[in-house]
């Protein structure tokens, strides 16, 4: 799918370009999972990889076919933590090259864990000739090794094209290959500099908590778990228990059914390692519990233009095996909680 630019009378030199908007997912809020340990070798490309569900949100918009011949001019890519890069392909009468590789240069300590990171984009001389009939189409790569990242993108945001016929580019079916590789965009920026993870102990460890007594639900509510809450505000102060087998039930009491979507407040139960209780920052808690589970964003919103998972109720898996386990919210990182699976 393209979109295109407003065309105004170019000045001297200057050559007019169109937008071709490419991306692996669909809708206007196009986001797939990369869940810890899938992919080869712990890397996972969407879309080849994808199954079940997460097939179901790969997009048209992640191929484009050209309707007469182009010059791309132009490229650069978008992911976000845990992304390492965007690639882009040219296919013809079933061949395929890479053209392009918007890699992520991650500035983050701990790793490709957040948002200190820039992008490479397109060299000032890249330029790559495409034919009618050419497909383009791109895919992403996380690194799913250290955690689990949900609600992720691919995006060539976007590839500049031109139709003027003076313009040449160097066809990536040739005896010559494309140079792929890009530049960065920009080095370390000082507002990504609260990393987190630090402190001992700023909340309370569940571990070294007694239980509380069986719970059939956890209330989320003025940004608090209610039971169990790590940060010392919840109404029991102890880890609600669930025998094996069995489920608790979070419900979002903060993003009632009827609300103004535009007043709504999503939250996620996100299994993170325990104890999971240092300070928040950009790089830390992830979603890195020992086992894998993730609410979705509960809330009501928009579908397909949102996050919202459109309901408020979450059960936590009947498969999990006794101990504790800690989780918090991905969209606010300072809410974190913790239950205990005990034996029937």
């Amino acid at each position: 799918m393209s979109t295109s630019c407003r065309r105004r009378a170019p000045g001297p030199g200057i050559k007019p370009v169109q937008a071709l908007w490419l991306d692996v997912g669909k809708g206007n809020y196009p986001v797939f999972d990369a869940l810890r340990g899938t992919g080869k070798h712990n890397r996972y490309r969407f879309p080849e990889d994808a199954r079940g569900a997460e097939r179901r949100k790969i997009g048209d918009q992640q191929r484009f076919t050209a309707p007469f011949d182009m010059t791309l001019v132009a490229a650069g890519g978008h992911v976000h933590p845990g992304g390492l890069w965007v690639d882009l392909r040219s296919t013809r009468g079933g061949r395929t090259r890479n053209i392009f590789r918007s890699e992520a240069k991650y500035y983050e300590p701990a790793g490709a864990v957040s948002w200190d990171a820039s992008m490479t984009f397109t060299k000032p001389d890249w330029r790559v000739a495409v034919r009618k009939g050419d497909t383009l189409s791109v895919s992403a790569v996380y690194d799913t090794s250290r955690a689990s990242w949900y609600e992720v993108m691919g995006i060539m945001d976007p590839v500049w094209a031109t139709f003027d016929p003076s313009v040449k580019g160097r066809d990536p079916f040739g005896r010559t290959p494309v140079d792929w590789h890009g530049v960065v965009t920009h080095g370390h920026l000082p507002e990504n500099d609260n990393h987190g993870g630090t402190g001992k102990g700023v909340l309370r460890d569940a571990r070294a908590m007694i239980p509380g007594a069986p719970t059939p639900s956890v209330d989320i509510k003025g940004f608090v778990y209610a039971q169990g809450d790590l940060g010392g505000s919840g109404t029991a102060r102890r880890p609600p228990t669930v025998t094996q087998g069995g489920s608790l039930t979070f419900r979002n009491l903060d993003s009632p059914k009827g609300q103004d979507p535009a007043f709504a407040i999503y939250h996620t139960i996100t299994g993170c390692k325990a104890p999971c209780d240092k300070r928040t920052g950009i790089a830390y808690p992830l979603a890195n519990g020992k086992a894998t589970f993730d609410s979705g964003e509960l809330g009501y919103g928009p579908a397909g233009a949102t996050a919202a998972a459109n309901r408020i109720e979450w059960k936590t898996p009947r498969t999990l095996t006794p101990g504790n386990y800690t989780y918090f919210c991905r969209v606010h990182p300072f809410m974190r909680g913790a239950f205990r699976v005990v034996r029937g």
